[in-house]
């Protein structure tokens, strides 16, 4: 197993809790809660009730719980749910080198394993699973040398469910390889999603992630597969990222930890708002205008920034559009001061005076040569009197370097709790379970803390 494919697979398939530091593990518990906490408020996004009644169809059973409701479907039909509710209100954390959310994809899978399996899964078997999962997808993330084109949140994170659940099954690294050609015969993920500002994008993380279960099984089951699913000729990395150097992006591995690399999502929009988001808040709470005294908004940033959110605000747009839309986003915060999912639903999209504050914002691009680089960004705020502000961002709120409060996390925890599709019980079980996660001996317990109190 000479090929760096293979000696990727060797990685997944040989993480053990054993071989984690410190700070991975808890890295590992703090996005395992925040990730359940998204996945539940996604449950309640108004797009899922038409999700369920067509993956409803796709089959008979009910093994696996969805995430913030009594139901339960087939352990592929529900991994596609829960997916795509971690992501459906961007949300989730994700990887900024990589531009990917490893753990959309990721944990769905694990947590339908771990419910599904006829022996318990420890707590630190699903850490290590979640450890080498992130580390294959943001890896893989990490190699790319050019901007997004597919959606690599979704292509991407395939592969590292498939790493996390390889992992849990205790495959061998050639059983891991399999599975890793498997996926590549069922990857996708497109960016006209984003470019339409359709729920298709988070689809997308579903889709991936069902497909991981699918590769496992297909490579368990011993049916042939690929050698260089991720180099080869027609592999992943040529044919969806065209340049790239897997070699140097996995130097480190086992040494240090992607999860350690994952950053909070303070605020439920694209990771490529935030720095806009931040900027008009300092500025606001510095110099205290109000939205009536602002003549124009500008952000500048490097090229992804542009790629990403640089659309025009819309009188009518669809949710996935307002999020991954700057003028919209930095309108919402002047009207409320803050951003809060619901200002994504409903008549909050169409309110005119949204709109009407949404003119005033604009992007500039400047000359950093990174096409996945999110910093540095600045935030210049005009007032109609002609005094100017200005905020500088070197790096992101939330973001390793700039890491969350303790209190900051739980708080969003608390507010993505509020927002299940049916009533929940308290969360501090959940929480408490979590914090002391390296000691549980039955990590499907945890699902059915993720269900509606009877």
């Amino acid at each position: 197993m000479s090929s760096l494919d293979a000696k990727l697979a060797q990685h997944a398939a040989g993480v053990r809790f054993e071989h984690l530091s410190p700070q991975a593990i808890e890295a590992a518990k703090i996005f395992l809660l925040d990730s359940i906490g998204v996945g539940v408020a996604g449950g309640s996004t108004p797009e899922v009730t038409p999700l369920l009644s067509a993956v409803s169809q796709w089959g008979e059973g009910a093994n696996v719980s969805l995430w913030g409701r009594r139901a339960k479907l087939t352990a592929s039909q529900a991994v596609l749910v829960n997916a795509y509710q971690v992501h459906c209100q961007e949300f989730d954390c994700l990887h900024e080198g990589a531009v990917l959310h490893a753990m959309a994809t990721l944990l769905p899978v694990l947590l339908a394993e771990a419910q599904q399996m006829r022996s318990p899964v420890t707590g630190r078997a699903l850490l290590a699973a979640l450890a080498a999962g992130v580390d294959v997808s943001c890896t893989i993330g990490m190699a790319s040398k050019l901007g997004l084109r597919f959606f690599r949140p979704a292509a991407s994170g395939g592969f590292g469910a498939v790493a996390g659940l390889a992992n849990l099954r205790g495959f061998d690294a050639p059983t891991t390889l399999a599975a890793f050609g498997h996926q590549l015969a069922q990857v996708s993920g497109t960016m006209q999603a984003h470019t339409e500002g359709s729920v298709v994008l988070p689809l997308q993380i579903g889709v991936n992630a069902r497909a991981a279960f699918q590769s496992c099984d297909l490579a368990q089951s011993g049916f042939p597969s690929l050698q260089t699913p991720l180099t080869g000729r027609f592999g992943y990395l040529p044919m969806f990222e065209s340049e790239w150097d897997l070699e140097s992006a996995m130097q480190g591995l086992g040494e240090r930890w992607r999860l350690t690399e994952l950053s909070h999502k303070p605020y439920p929009s694209g990771r490529a708002t935030h720095g806009g988001i931040e900027g008009l808040s300092v500025l606001r709470q510095q110099a205290n205008f109000a939205a009536s005294d602002v003549a124009e908004i500008v952000v500048t940033g490097p090229s992804l920034l542009n790629h990403l959110v640089n659309r025009p605000g819309l009188e009518q747009p669809t949710p996935n559009y307002a999020r991954l839309c700057m003028p919209f986003v930095l309108a919402k915060v002047l009207q409320h001061g803050v951003l809060d999912p619901m200002h994504f639903r409903g008549e909050a999209l169409t309110d005119p005076a949204t709109y009407a504050l949404s003119l005033k914002v604009r992007m500039e691009k400047d000359d950093n040569p990174n096409p996945n680089a999110l910093v540095p960004q600045r935030v210049t705020v005009r007032l109609k009197d002609g005094t100017v502000f200005q905020h500088a961002i070197d790096a992101m709120l939330a973001s390793p370097k700039r890491p969350l409060s303790r209190e900051a996390q739980l708080s969003k925890f608390h507010r993505c709790w509020a927002l299940s599709a049916e009533p929940m019980g308290s969360p501090e079980p959940l929480i408490a379970r979590i914090e002391s996660f390296e000691h549980c001996t039955d990590a499907g317990q945890l699902i059915s803390l993720l269900s509606p109190a009877v």
